[in-house]
């Protein structure tokens, strides 16, 4: 079942959005913490996203380019700012789609379907690396061990696609590197360290401790 997260100011439309979408058999819920929204995403761990751009706190465009740091997941912008100007920063902030309101809700529901099958229908049969137990989503760019569903920023999950790939074999620095930055000629090499430092805390918050192995002078391994 896919699920969708809608961020709509006015609460009546959102649980009319929800009540609709769920008899298509979607898994929907709708904001009311204008805070923390990216911490509800991590938390749901949603399929699609519908956003306004009128919202508290902080508009829809900065809630995109947040959730753009830590997730690919498609984002619909919903909302009666339809004007040239603003569909196209949507586009140029991470949405993938807009519907202008008020609109007909089986429209909405098309569009809905749509983008999903875009998203997650013709991507290949191989979508997950798995390796003892650690599955690498790559449709949603999660990590998923024991039942805990890992959000990983853009970084960890190019080096974590990097390493499981390439189980058994050493990965060296500057693979790494170029994988991340398409380029290893002007990155300081402190840079790669932090990122693999931060990545490994994140995993044994999990776990997953030693998950990656540094070989000195070498690089690095999943075994």
């Amino acid at each position: 079942m896919y699920k969708i997260m809608v961020i709509e100011d006015d609460i009546t439309i959102a649980g009319i959005i929800k009540d609709h979408l769920g008899k298509w058999d979607y898994e929907v819920m709708y904001v009311t913490d204008f805070k923390n929204i990216t911490e509800q995403a991590i938390k749901f761990g949603p399929h699609l996203i519908l956003l306004d751009i009128m919202l508290p706190f902080f508009n829809g465009f900065y809630w995109c380019s947040e959730i753009r740091k830590i997730s690919k997941v498609p984002i619909m912008f919903i909302s009666s700012a339809g004007d040239n100007m603003n569909i196209v920063m949507a586009m140029n902030m991470g949405g993938d789609d807009f519907i202008v309101k008020p609109f007909d809700l089986n429209v909405l529901t098309a569009k809905v379907g749509a983008l999903l099958r875009r998203a997650y229908s013709f991507k290949g049969q191989v979508n997950i690396i798995e390796h003892k137990g650690v599955v690498l989503n790559l449709n949603d760019t999660t990590l998923t061990y024991q039942d805990n569903k890992i959000e990983l920023t853009r970084n960890d999950y190019k080096i974590l696609q990097l390493l499981m790939e390439n189980v058994g074999r050493v990965v060296s620095r500057e693979e790494i590197m170029q994988r991340l930055w398409e380029s290893d000629a002007f990155i300081d090499d402190n840079t790669l360290t932090v990122n693999i430092t931060r990545l490994r805390k994140k995993l044994a918050e999990f776990g997953l401790e030693n998950f990656i192995k540094t070989k000195k002078g070498m690089g690095y391994l999943v075994d």
